[in-house]
C-alpha cells in the first residue's frame, strides 16, 4: 500500500513488475518505484522498529512507560550538530548554503552530534548508580542543545532558519541506495547488540535489587542497553530527522495487542509494529493522489499524543 498511493497510483501488479524490472511497464513508474517509493519504503521500515526499540529498552530500564528513545539527549545531540552547520554557516556569512545541503554532510553533522552526546551519558553512567539520575541528566542535554539552538536561530538568516525547519519535520524519501546502505549496516548492529539484553531486559521488569538477585551484571547490561538504544537513535535522527512519539507511543500499543511482558516476543513485537506504524504514517503523509507531502512528524505525532494522553489519564497503572 505504501508503494502504491501517493501522487501518482500504481497498482501491485505494476510494482512488481517494476521491481523485477519486465518489459512493458511506464519508464517513469518504474523510476518512481526503484529510485523513490521503495527506499522510502525501508528507511520507514528501519526508522519505525529502530525506534520502537529503542523506545521499549527505555522504558524497561527507567521502568518510566514516559520514557522514550530521545531522553537519553541524543536526538537533541543530532539536531544541535546539524544546527551548527546549517545555522552556524549562516553566522559566519558566506555561500554555505549549498553546502550545509549536503544530505551526506547533515548525517554527518548529526552523527557527530549524537556521539558527543553518547560519550557524555556513557561516562556519567560511569560514574552514577541511579538509572533516574541518568534519565534527568539526559533530559538536561536535551535543554542545554535547545538552549544552543535557539541562540543559533535567532542570529539567523531567514534562509538557513527555513532550511533547519524543513530538516526538523523530518524526512523519509532524502536517502540514495547507498545511504539507506549504510543506514541498514549501523541498524543490524545495533540489533545484535540488543540480543544480548533480553533476559537482562525480563528481570529488570521487577526492578534492579530483583534482577542482580538472579545474578545480572546490571552494570554492563545498563551501558550495552544505552549504548544500544544510542547507536539505534543517534543513526535514524542522522538520516532521516527526529521522528517524533514513535518510540514512546509503539511499545504501548504492542503490549495492548500481544498482552505479553515477555521480551522474547515484545523485541520483535514492538519492531514489527513501528515498521508497520511508520510505513502507514508515512502513506498518509503523502497524501494520495496529491502533490502535496505533509511532514512526517505532524501525522507521527497525531498518532503519538493520544496514547500519551491515554496513559496520563490511566497514571494509576503505570507500573511496568
Amino acid at each position: 500500500m505504501n508503494i502504491s498511493l501517493g501522487s501518482v497510483y500504481i497498482p501491485f501488479t505494476d510494482i512488481l513488475s517494476g521491481i523485477f524490472n519486465e518489459d512493458g511497464l511506464k519508464d517513469s513508474w518504474k523510476y518512481i518505484i526503484i529510485n523513490y517509493r521503495i527506499p522510502k519504503a525501508i528507511t520507514a521500515i528501519l526508522v519505525g522498529s529502530g525506534l520502537s526499540i529503542g523506545g521499549l529498552l527505555m522504558q524497561t530500564l527507567f521502568r518510566n512507560p514516559l520514557a522514550g528513545p530521545y531522553v537519553l539527549g541524543i536526538s537533541s545531540g543530532a539536531s544541535l550538530g546539524v544546527a551548527l552547520l546549517i545555522l552556524g554557516s549562516s553566522i559566519i556569512g558566506g555561500s554555505f548554503l549549498a553546502f550545509s545541503n549536503s544530505n551526506i554532510l547533515l548525517s554527518i553533522a548529526a552523527s557527530l552530534g549524537s556521539f558527543l552526546v553518547l560519550l557524555a551519558v556513557m561516562i556519567v553512567s560511569r560514574r552514577v548508580k541511579n538509572t533516574m539520575t541518568i534519565l534527568i541528566i539526559g533530559l538536561m542535554f536535551g535543554s542545554v542543545t535547545a538552549a544552543i539552538i535557539s541562540v543559533l536561530a535567532y542570529f539567523s538568516s531567514a534562509e538557513y532558519l527555513q532550511q533547519y525547519l524543513f530538516w526538523s519535520f523530518g524526512s523519509l524519501g532524502n536517502l540514495t541506495w547507498n545511504e539507506i546502505l549504510l543506514f541498514a549496516v549501523i541498524y543490524v548492529l545495533g540489533i545484535i547488540l540488543v540480543i544480548p539484553t533480553i533476559k537482562p531486559l525480563n528481570s529488570l521488569l521487577l526492578g534492579e535489587n530483583y534482577a542482580k538477585s538472579l545474578g545480572v551484571n546490571f552494570n554492563k547490561t545498563k551501558n550495552l542497553i544505552l549504548l544500544t538504544t544510542s547507536l539505534l537513535t543517534g543513526v535514524i535522527t542522522a538520516f532521516s530527522g527526529p521522528i517524533a512519539f514513535v518510540g514512546l507511543a509503539t511499545p504501548h500499543v504492542t503490549k495492548l495487542i500481544f498482552n505479553t511482558s515477555n521480551h522474547k516476543i515484545l523485541l520483535p513485537a514492538v519492531a514489527f509494529m513501528g515498521a508497520i506504524i511508520m510505513l502507514i504514517s508515512d502513506t498518509i503523509a503523502q497524501l494520495p493522489n496529491s502533490e502535496y507531502t505533509l511532514p512526517i512528524n505532524a501525522i507521527t505525532s497525531l498518532f503519538g499524543a493520544p496514547v500519551v494522553i491515554w496513559l496520563l489519564l490511566r497514571k494509576k497503572k503505570m507500573n511496568l
